[in-house]
C-alpha cells in the first residue's frame, strides 16, 4: 500500500516526452479508458465531440465529482460514506428553507447549509471513531436520518432556491458553466489536502495500516472525525450546486448518488481497501460515468441497457483494482520499461478499455434502433419506467413514432429531477428536432427546458406541465380534477359517511401534490367522510402493501382507501385481502391494465383513468408538428374518466 502511495506522485512528476506519456497512461488506467471511450463515442455519434456537448458533460459530472472528492478522503482512509447523497439533499433544503421561509440572509443561509453538511460528517466520524460502529452502518443510519430531516423540513415539497445562489447553475461569459468551475476548485482543494497537508498524509497512513499509524503516534480517532467532516462539507457543496441547477431544493434529490460517488472513486484508481487514491483519478472516474450516460443517450440506447453498461464498467474498475494491486507487488526499476507486472498491468488496462468501448458500441448497434439520415429524431424523457402508467405512455409514443417514421429516443429519469435535467441537456446538445418531457417535478424541469428553448428546440409536456419555461404544448389529464372525481366516487360509494385512509405518491412530485389537493377539495362536499390517516407509499405496489398493512393495525375498521395511483391501490387490496371490494372500498388512479383488471374483478371499486397510451400518442404527434413549424394547441386535454365495474368493459385505455 505504502509503495502505491509514494509511486503515484513520483510517476506524475517524472512524466516527459513519449516515454512519460506512455508511463502516464499505464499508471492511470482510468485515463486510458476515458480516452478510448471518447474516441469510440466520437466515431459512433457526430453529436458527441462538440464544444457544447463537452461542456454539457462537464456540468453533468460536476455534482458526482464534488461528492466523490469528499468520498475520496474517506476511501483513502479505508472507510466508506453512504450518506453523502442524503446529506447533499438536506444541506440544500436547509439553505432554501432558511432563506425563503425564515427570511435568513442568503450568506448566512449558505453558511448554515455548509455547517449542516459538516455536522452530519462529524456525527458520522464520532460514531465510527468513538462509537466503534462500522462505517457502513454509521453512514447508512445517517443516510436515513438526513433524508428524513430533508422531508420533514420541506414537508415533502420542493422549495424555491434563492435567485442569487441559483446563479451557481448558470454560465460565466455565456460559455463557461459555473458548476464546472466549482468542480475544478473543489478538485484542487482535494489534491492539496491529499498531497500537501498533514491530514492528507494521515489518511494514507491510516488506510495503509491503521494499527501501524496508531503506533507511530497518529491520533487516528481524531483524524477519522476530520475525514468524515470533510466528506460532509463536500456533500453540502454538491447539494448547493445541484439545487442551483434545478432552481429548487428537492427533498428527494441525489438518491443513489452515493453509489455513483463511490464508483467514481474506485474507477479513478482508489482501492476500497484504503491507502491509495488521488483527486485526478476521482475526477476521471466521474467524467467516465458522465461520458457514458451522455454518449448512450446520444446513441439512443435503451434506458435499461444504459444501467447494464454502467454496471459492467464499475465491475471492470473493481477488477482492475485487484489486478493493479497484484501487479504492484512486482518491483519496477526507474528508467526501465517495467517488468512482467507492468506489462500485465498495461495489457489488462488496454483490454478493459477495449471491452468498455466494445460494450458501448455493441449496445448502441443492437438496441439503439435503426436510424437513417432522413428520419427526424425526437426525445422522450419519462419520470420513471418503474410504473405501468408511464410504460403505457412510452408504448403509445413508440407506436405513434413508428407510424410516423420518427426515430424516438426514450430515457428513464428514475424519479430523479437532476438525472432528468441531464437527459434533457443531452437531448438539447444532440440536436433533436423536438423533445417530449414528463417532468419528475414541474419546477425542477424548468432550467433544462429553458436551454432547449434557447436552442430553438420545441418542447412538449406530457401528463405534467413545466414551470418557468416555454412549451409548445401540454398534453395531459387534469390531475386535480381527477382527484375530485376520485373523492366523489369513493364518497358516494360509502353513502357519504365513513372513515378512509389515503396512500400518497412520492413526496415532492407534482402528480402527488395535485391529486392529493383535488381529492381534499372534492371531499369537502362530504363532511361525513373522515380521513383517519394518510401515508406516502411512493407510487409503488410493494410499498402500498406494506404501508396499508401497517395502517390496518391502527385502523382496522376503515371503510375506504384512496390511492394516488393504481400500483399503490393494488398493494392495498393485497393487504386488505377479502375485505377489498366488500367491507372496504378502494379507489385508484391511472387506469393501468392491472388496475382495470382489478376493477373488473371487483377488488378495486374504481380507477380514475387517464388513458396513458393516448397521452403518449398525442404528445409525439404534437412534437412532430411543432418541429415542422406547424401551430399546435397550447393545451391538449385527454379526458379522465372514473372506471367502475359497470363501464370497464367498454373502456379503451
Amino acid at each position: 500500500m505504502a509503495t502505491d502511495t509514494i509511486k503515484s506522485p513520483a510517476g506524475a512528476g517524472g512524466a516527459s516526452g513519449p516515454g512519460g506519456l506512455r508511463r502516464l497512461l499505464l499508471d492511470n488506467g482510468a485515463l486510458t479508458a476515458l480516452i478510448v471511450l471518447v474516441v469510440a463515442l466520437s466515431a459512433l455519434s457526430g453529436d458527441f465531440l462538440t464544444a457544447d456537448n463537452l461542456l454539457n458533460i462537464g456540468v453533468q459530472a460536476a455534482v458526482t465529482a464534488i461528492l466523490a472528492f469528499g468520498v475520496t478522503f474517506v476511501i483513502v482512509s479505508a472507510g466508506i460514506d453512504l450518506s453523502v447523497g442524503s446529506v447533499a439533499a438536506l444541506s440544500a433544503t436547509v439553505l432554501a428553507w432558511s432563506a425563503t421561509s425564515e427570511g435568513v440572509p442568503v450568506v448566512l443561509a449558505v453558511i448554515l447549509a455548509v455547517a449542516t453538511g459538516t455536522v452530519c460528517g462529524l456525527v458520522n466520524g464520532f460514531l465510527v471513531s468513538y462509537g466503534k460502529l462500522p462505517p457502513f452502518i454509521a453512514t447508512l443510519a445517517m443516510l436515513s436520518v438526513a433524508r428524513g430531516l430533508s422531508l420533514v423540513i420541506s414537508q415533502g415539497s420542493p422549495i424555491a432556491f434563492p435567485e442569487s445562489v441559483s446563479r451557481l447553475g448558470d454560465t460565466l461569459g455565456g460559455w463557461l458553466p459555473v458548476p464546472v468551475l466549482v468542480m475544478a476548485v473543489m478538485g484542487l482543494i482535494t489534491a492539496f489536502v491529499l498531497g500537501r497537508t498533514y491530514l492528507g498524509r494521515s489518511m494514507y497512513a491510516i488506510g495503509g495500516n491503521e494499527e501501524a499509524a496508531r503506533l507511530s503516534g497518529l491520533r487516528v480517532s481524531k483524524q477519522k472525525v476530520a475525514v468524515y467532516a470533510l466528506s460532509g462539507l463536500f456533500a453540502a457543496a454538491a447539494g448547493i450546486v445541484l439545487a442551483s441547477r434545478l432552481s429548487s431544493a428537492q427533498p428527494q434529490a441525489a438518491q443513489g448518488y452515493e453509489l455513483d460517488a463511490i464508483a467514481a472513486v474506485v474507477i479513478g484508481g482508489a482501492s476500497l481497501a484504503g491507502g491509495t487514491g488521488k483527486a485526478s483519478g476521482t475526477l476521471i472516474g466521474a467524467l467516465i460515468l458522465a461520458v457514458l450516460r451522455n454518449g448512450l443517450n446520444l446513441l439512443s440506447v435503451s434506458a435499461f441497457w444504459q444501467q447494464v453498461v454502467i454496471g459492467v464498467v464499475i465491475a471492470l474498475a473493481v477488477l482492475l483494482d485487484t489486478v493493479r494491486r497484484k501487479a504492484g507487488a512486482t518491483p519496477v526499476v526507474a528508467g526501465t520499461g517495467g517488468g512482467p507486472g507492468r506489462r500485465r498491468q498495461a495489457a489488462t488496462y488496454l483490454l478493459a478499455a477495449v471491452v468498455a468501448a466494445a460494450v458501448v458500441g455493441a449496445t448502441s448497434l443492437l438496441h439503439g434502433g435503426a436510424q437513417t439520415a432522413a428520419q427526424q429524431r425526437i426525445g422522450l424523457s419519462l419520470s420513471t419506467l418503474n410504473n405501468p402508467f408511464f410504460v403505457q405512455i412510452r408504448a403509445g409514443a413508440e407506436a405513434e413514432a413508428k407510424r410516423l417514421g420518427v426515430d424516438l429516443t426514450v430515457t428513464d429519469a428514475q424519479n430523479d429531477a437532476s438525472q432528468q435535467a441531464n437527459q434533457l441537456q443531452n437531448f438539447t446538445s444532440g440536436g433533436l428536432a423536438s423533445i417530449v418531457v414528463n417532468p419528475v417535478d414541474s419546477d425542477a424541469a424548468g432550467p433544462a427546458v429553458q436551454a432547449a428553448n434557447r436552442a430553438g428546440i420545441p418542447v412538449v409536456g406530457v401528463d405534467r406541465g413545466v414551470n418557468n419555461a416555454k412549451t409548445a404544448a401540454l398534453v395531459s389529464s387534469d390531475n386535480v380534477e381527477g382527484g375530485r372525481l376520485g373523492a366523489r366516487a369513493l364518497a358516494e360509494k360509502l353513502g357519504g359517511k365513513g372513515t378512509i385512509v389515503i396512500l400518497q405518491g412520492q413526496a415532492g412530485t407534482s402528480a402527488s401534490r395535485e391529486r392529493g389537493a383535488g381529492f381534499a377539495e372534492g371531499l369537502k362536499a362530504y363532511p361525513g367522510i373522515k380521513v383517519v390517516a394518510k401515508q406516502p407509499a411512493d407510487f409503488d405496489r410493494t410499498k402500498g402493501l406494506d404501508v396499508m398493512t401497517n395502517l390496518l393495525q391502527a385502523h382496522p375498521g376503515i371503510d375506504g382507501v384512496f390511492a394516488e395511483n393504481d400500483e399503490m391501490a393494488l398493494g392495498a387490496t393485497k393487504a386488505l385481502g377479502s375485505k377489498a371490494g366488500t367491507s372496504v372500498q378502494v379507489v385508484g388512479f391511472d387506469g393501468t391494465p392491472d388496475g382495470l383488471k382489478a376493477v373488473e374483478n371487483g377488488t378495486l371499486y374504481a380507477s380514475v383513468a387517464q388513458q396513458p397510451r393516448e397521452l403518449g400518442r398525442i404528445a409525439v404527434g404534437n412534437a412532430l408538428r411543432a418541429a415542422a413549424g406547424e401551430k399546435v394547441s397550447a393545451t391538449v386535454k385527454v379526458p379522465v374518466k372514473v372506471v367502475t365495474k359497470e363501464n370497464v368493459a367498454g373502456f379503451g385505455g
